[in-house]
């Protein structure tokens, strides 16, 4: 194992032994032990009580963030030319059809999200090999495969993001930028919590949070405990 930096010292000095933290706190403490010069994400690592390999304990959804991702998203519309005009009205980076397509089929995926129409779906089959690896997929559930292409477009640049379980039962989510103030930090990580707690299976038993890590990049994790959540 390499030896700690300095910075990397003085960051796990700042975090007590064994202790669990607040959100509150821990949002506000993040921001203490980040020392890179670039503008490190937030990203929030929570372990859920459930099967991912049974279907009705599978965890996915979609929250809007109150502040942001603190990203420049890059948008691609695949539509019809009848909705070009929406959707690039709406701040889409990338607006066409079948030229971009064959640009995916050569192998472009300079993009974070696609949004598409149910009749275009069967054209955009064929590159699930590109896209599937790289989390691109366009899908109903996220709201990426939809009529109301405008809408979707904004509702991604203004902070909406998608998260899923793995298979190893953590969902991970990036939650804003070390530049956010704590307040900042704190409100998009209680609305992502808050919204995996609606999104609890029925057929989950048990402890159905059983840790919550906030971390920067390349920092260390905060554990959180999970009962405070509802409590900040």
């Amino acid at each position: 194992m390499s030896k700690l930096t300095k910075k990397q010292k003085l960051a796990f000095e700042k975090i007590e032994a064994g202790k669990s933290y607040t959100l509150k706190e821990a949002s506000a403490l993040v921001k203490e032990i980040t020392s890179t010069k670039f503008d490190s994400s937030v990203d929030v690592d929570v372990r859920l009580g459930v099967d991912p390999r049974k279907a009705n304990q599978m965890v996915r959804g979609v929250v809007s963030l109150p502040h942001g991702t603190g990203k420049e998203v890059r948008v691609l519309v695949l539509c019809t030319p009848d909705k070009e005009a929406e959707a690039k009205e709406a701040g889409a980076d990338y607006v066409g059809l079948d030229e971009y397509i064959e640009k995916i089929k050569g192998g472009w995926t300079d993009i974070d999200v696609i949004i598409t129409m149910p009749a275009i779906m069967g054209k955009i089959g064929a590159l699930g090999r590109v896209l599937g690896p790289r989390g691109l997929m366009p899908n109903p559930k996220s709201g990426t495969v939809t009529m109301e292409v405008g809408k979707a477009v904004k509702e991604v640049k203004q902070g909406k993001i998608d998260f899923k379980v793995d298979k190893t039962g953590i969902i991970h989510a990036s939650v804003g930028k070390v530049s956010f103030t704590p307040e900042q930090i704190f409100g998009n990580a209680k609305e992502f919590i808050s919204m995996l707690l609606k999104l609890k299976p029925t057929a989950a038993k048990g402890t159905y949070i059983k840790s919550i890590y906030l971390s920067s990049t390349m920092s260390p994790g905060i554990k959180i405990d999970p009962k405070t959540v509802e409590e900040n």
